[in-house]
């Protein structure tokens, strides 16, 4: 009986990393380089853009490993019509804020399975499973000295819609979907995906 493929997370994000160790998970983490991420293509719903982000990620660290299970994943905020995605820098971030506060907003993730064995060259789409994931939040409406004083913290950077529901802020609420989608990976998604 041949060992099964190793799990890979083509990941630099440290949330997607401690949900999957923390669900017990045995795995190795590739960064994917960063042309694999590109601009939402005109026209296009954010569900295939999250979807197409997770896949090139997928792709792009499946190139550079004889064989594995390799795991991408990205994530945004929908407000509206709106996608949030990490901020650039504090007036970047404080926009965002502006903009969720009051107001029901969504996560969305796209997750990415595509499975390398021994003789594949070019694993395609076709190698490949993807799903998404959507979870609805409440933001309170949050004062602008509330919003500055998170923004001090720093907390926001790297995270997409400028905030992160882990860290502790009682002005976000889930009204519907998944906890872990909000931290950054959809485990019961994944689990279902993986076969588990």
């Amino acid at each position: 009986m041949s060992a099964p493929l190793p799990l890979i997370l083509a990941s630099a994000s440290p949330r997607r990393k401690q949900l999957l160790a923390e669900a017990g998970f045995l795995f190795k983490t590739l960064l994917p380089d960063k042309h694999a991420e590109d601009e939402r293509l005109p026209g296009e719903l954010p569900e295939a853009y999250v979807r197409r982000l997770a896949f090139q990620k997928a792709k792009n660290v499946a190139e550079r490993v004889e064989e594995g299970i390799i795991l991408g994943g990205d994530t945004v905020v929908l407000c509206g019509e709106h996608i949030l995605e990490k901020p650039v820098d504090r007036n970047d971030a404080r926009k965002m804020l502006r903009q969720l506060r009051g107001q029901i907003h969504q996560v969305l993730s796209g997750l990415c399975l595509l499975k390398k064995e021994g003789g594949q060259k070019e694993p395609g789409t076709e190698a490949a499973l993807l799903e998404t994931e959507r979870t609805y939040l409440m933001m309170q409406p949050i004062s602008d000295e509330d919003i500055e004083t998170y923004l001090d913290t720093e907390l926001w950077q790297g995270k997409a819609g400028a905030f992160g529901y882990q860290d502790g802020n009682d002005w976000i609420r889930i009204l519907e979907g998944s906890e872990s989608n909000v931290v950054g990976l959809p485990l019961e998604l994944f689990r279902k995906m993986y076969g588990m």
